[in-house]
Order: structure tokens, then sequence, then C-alpha cells
């Protein structure tokens, strides 16, 4: 996903649905905390919709009744995750809320065993290289190292994309059995960021088993104009994929033929190099 590009006029989702009580698997789990599960609800209602809240505006983005949102924005507060403006009475999350992702990064072993390759990956090409995640139908941008050609970026540490029309999201569901790769392509909202997106389920389908031929996809203004990607998928243990890397360019400095050809050795053998097979 490059720096470089014009954002397409179709916005991208920034804000996950709210789970409700179940576990990871959808099943209802009596284990469930469920005041924990509001304390998230309510921190996950702010973004860049929605960088600042009234309580009426808390209570309606996350379901609760006034009473509620007050119990848990106070103590929210309390705990130093929210801000509440002692004027405007709004709500805004504070730097601590960082603290989640900090030791995430800290502690993930992907990112550890990544870093190395991917910061010479970094001045090899000396364009844009970042490692992914996946959630679901989404990948999440998990480390980044940036191109001295950006321009301007949306996407940051923490960035969600849908895995379909992404290379990254398309290079790890290439590692897939393909009943359970297109499973998350059906649970997929499928539609066109750009003229050239693919969102097609066929069309998904013949990408997905190109990508798991030659060992890296790519992604040419699928999500943003201008923007050219490719990336091959990380595997663990058991040879499915907990990640990808992928280099991100301009299409205005490479064509498709030129990002394959100076790119996809590089990423397959770091993607190699990090995996655990």
């Amino acid at each position: 996903m490059s720096e470089t590009s014009e954002r397409s006029g179709a916005s991208l989702k920034s804000e996950r649905p709210v789970r409700g009580k179940a576990d990871q698997g959808g099943r209802s789990s009596a284990l469930m905390v469920n005041s924990v599960e509001k304390a998230f609800r309510v921190l996950s209602a702010f973004g860049r919709q929605h960088q600042t809240l009234n309580l009426s505006q808390v209570a309606s983005e996350t379901g609760m009744d006034l009473s509620a949102a007050q119990r848990f924005t106070h103590t929210l507060t309390q705990l130093g995750y929210l801000h509440k403006d002692a004027e405007t009475k709004r709500f805004e999350l504070t730097a601590k809320t960082l603290d989640l992702g900090y030791h995430f990064i800290r502690s993930s072993r992907l990112v550890d065993r990544a870093m190395p390759y991917l910061m010479h990956l970094s001045k090899e090409t000396e364009e844009t290289v970042n490692l992914t995640m996946r959630e679901g139908t989404e990948i999440i941008f998990v480390s980044r190292f940036l191109s001295r050609h950006v321009l301007n970026t949306d996407v940051i540490i923490g960035t969600r994309m849908p895995a379909y029309c992404t290379a990254p999201g398309i290079a790890m569901l290439s590692r897939l059995p393909e009943d359970e790769a297109m499973a998350v392509i059906d649970a997929s909202d499928l539609k066109a960021y750009t003229p050239s997106t693919t969102w097609q389920r066929d069309a998904l389908r013949e990408k997905i088993r190109q990508a798991a031929a030659q060992g890296f996809a790519t992604a040419f203004e699928e999500v943003y104009l201008g923007d050219a990607s490719i990336a091959a998928p990380i595997l663990d243990h058991r040879g499915r994929p907990e990640g990808a890397v992928n280099v991100a360019a301009s299409c205005s400095r490479y064509s498709r033929e030129e990002v394959v050809a100076r790119f996809s050795s590089l990423i397959i053998a770091a993607a190699h190099a990090i995996s655990r097979v």
C-alpha cells in the first residue's frame, strides 16, 4: 500500500463491528466478562470518524444506555485511557491507549523475528516495506518501514484493510486450503474501491490460485490510485500463513512488469527467511 497514491473515492471501514457476547469462534461463552467487552467497546468507538464524543454519542455508538455509558467513560477516564474536556464535556482517547499496541509489538515473536529482514529489504529496495497479519477478513499493518519517496499516507501501524483486495491478504489466503480461503472471501464485504479492484468471487479464486502457484501476490491500484504492491506469505511451523511481507511502490515509477521483476525474488526470500517451516 503505497504512500504516493491518492485515496480513492470509496472509504475504508476504520472500525470493527462489535462481536457481542461470544468467543472468537462466534460461540456464546459462559466465561465472557461482559464489563470488559463493554469497556473495549467504548474505546473502539473512537477513531478518525469520531475523534471526540459526548456522553450521548458514546451511548449511541456502543449501544449502551446513558447510565452505563457514564459509568464506563468515568472508569476509563480515571484509569487514564480517556480524557474529558472540562468545558465541552467531550471525551477523547489518550496516549495511554497506545500501551496495548506497544506491548504487542515488543512481545510479538513474529515482529521480533521479521525485524532484521524487513530492515534489510528496506535498504535493498529503498521502497516502503510492510509486515502484516490477518484477522478475519482484514489485514493489519504491524510493522512499517517508509520509503524516502513518501509524499503522503493514510497507512500507519494498526491500519486495517480488506484482505481480498490487497497483495498481503491474497498472499496469505493463497497458503490456506482453498475452501478455507474462499470462506474468508465469502465473509468479506466485496466491492470495488477503484476501477482496478478485483472483487468478484470467481476472479478472486483465480487470483488466489495464481498467487499459490507463483509464491507471491500483486495488487495494482486496488485500494489506492497509483499504488503498486507485491507480497509473499510468512508461514508458521505447520505451513499455515501467520503474516506477509510486502513492498509498496508507486505506479508512476514502476510498470507492473518491473514490480514483479525487481521485487518478487526479494520478498519471497525475505518471507522464507522469516517463516518457521
